[in-house]
């Protein structure tokens, strides 16, 4: 079914069904590159703030550990309002503003770190305030897809946006420490403001018109956020497919944050690995996450959503329970350790992609940003609730079991999704009313 951003476009300018065509348009190739380069510039920053603090400030544990806590907050905090207004307003002007906003308060900092004037309670400001800025960011770049291309093409610009967004996640943290290293921590976060403003120049250069779904064009009382924010909560509720994606979210973010505390102690500990291979055995899941999106733009229409959605959930969930089951450094156990995140990458990032197009598909195109952002407070939510369980485990149980354990727990997440009709869906999503 059309989105009503296509149906609002010019009618002469219609986007062919087949996979090439989506990159004929320059819209969406315009909002491409502003994602691209804006994620490039979030994870790049995830790593340059904390290297200020330790390298520049001297900071100790504690301090990193409230630092890294305040830029987190804001996904809890505001994901269901960003959802609310990101549905009221143009998603090119949420994303404009953001990169312009991030560009400035980055430029300000490495300005005043150049000078000597940047203490931790202002890196804290610094933090919180680019981290609710990308809230707005990520909950916008998603609602803009639906409302820039025909459902039909969802999985492949969600391929193509979720692939970039995984190769920031390999390259952001890497250019980070680099630039740090290189340079210096100040110089690195003007660096990660160039990508804000690279982002912001490209984005803005989207022409077609956006209408905003569901919003009268004049209206002297609009809904108030808290009505709009139920809107989205009712809907997400209300709908078998996003009420199975929220759960099955939940069930998998609780259990993988409480995994990954105690696989983090698990391999240093147990495995005796240096902190060099643990890196690596981790960075394995980002060339993973990049074939996944290649492969969620041709599998879902081949063997069904429903049927991908729960093997690759279970594959990829199902890996980690193979790790309790290593023992030592040898050659052996590191390359198990690489194939594993590998198959987790992929797994993982075939069921991202393919969650987002049956979200996006079952969602009118007023509550896209609402849709997103609740489904990413109710799964984000748990996770530090995850990671304290984890760390009592670990204490109580010890490492390998309690490894086995919370690696069991993650299988919940593709049971939730077996057993709902979600494993029903076919080839070809069903389509929903574009206004609400």
């Amino acid at each position: 079914m059309p989105s009503a951003a296509s149906a609002a476009s010019d009618s002469s300018r219609p986007v062919p069904p087949v996979p090439p065509s989506l990159w004929r348009d320059r819209d969406f190739r315009r909002l491409w590159v502003g994602q691209t380069v804006s994620q490039l510039g979030e994870h790049t920053t995830l790593i340059v703030l904390p290297l200020f603090v330790v390298l520049t400030l001297n900071a100790g544990a504690g301090e990193l550990g409230v630092l890294r806590a305040v830029g987190q907050a804001p996904i809890l905090l505001f994901s269901l309002f960003a959802g609310a207004w990101v549905d009221r307003w143009r998603t090119r002007m949420v994303m404009v503003v953001t990169d312009a906003g991030r560009t400035l308060i980055l430029g300000a900092a490495a300005a005043a770190g150049l000078l000597g004037w940047l203490g931790l309670p202002a890196l804290l400001v610094v933090a919180f305030a680019v981290g609710t800025l990308s809230v707005f960011f990520d909950v916008a770049y998603q609602a803009s897809l639906v409302r820039l291309v025909e459902r039909g093409q969802l999985l492949q610009g969600n391929s193509a946006l979720e692939g970039s967004r995984s190769a920031a996640q390999i390259g952001g943290p890497a250019l980070g420490g680099a630039l740090v290293s290189l340079l210096s921590a100040p110089i690195a976060a003007a660096s990660s403001a160039v990508f804000f403003a690279l982002s912001f120049l490209s984005v803005r250069r989207i022409r077609r018109t956006e209408s905003i779904p569901g919003r009268p064009e004049h209206s002297e009382h609009p809904p108030r956020v808290w009505r709009r924010i139920h809107e989205g909560l009712r809907f997400v509720v209300g709908d078998t497919s996003l009420r199975t994606v929220c759960l099955a979210s939940a069930a998998f973010q609780f259990s993988f944050a409480a995994m990954m505390t105690v696989y983090l102690l698990f391999l240093p500990r147990e495995l005796h690995l240096s902190g060099t291979t643990v890196g690596l055995a981790l960075a394995a899941t980002g060339p993973g996450a990049l074939l996944g999106s290649v492969l969620a733009a041709r599998l879902p229409s081949r063997f069904g959503h429903g049927t991908v959605l729960v093997s690759a959930a279970a594959l990829g969930d199902g890996v980690f329970l193979c790790v309790p089951a290593l023992h030592g450094s040898s050659v052996v156990t590191v390359s198990a350790l690489l194939a594993i995140s590998f198959v987790f990458g992929t797994a993982g990032q075939l069921v991202n992609v393919t969650v987002m197009a049956v979200r996006q598909a079952a969602t009118p195109d007023g509550l896209q940003g609402r849709a997103a952002a609740t489904v990413t407070f109710v799964g984000m939510g748990m996770a530090p609730l995850g990671s304290l369980l984890g760390g009592f485990l670990a204490m109580e149980w010890g490492l390998r079991t309690s490894l086995l354990v919370t690696a069991a727990g993650m299988m919940a997440s593709p049971v939730v999704m077996a057993l709902s009709p979600v494993a029903r869906l076919g080839r070809t999503l069903p389509g929903v009313p574009d206004a609400r």
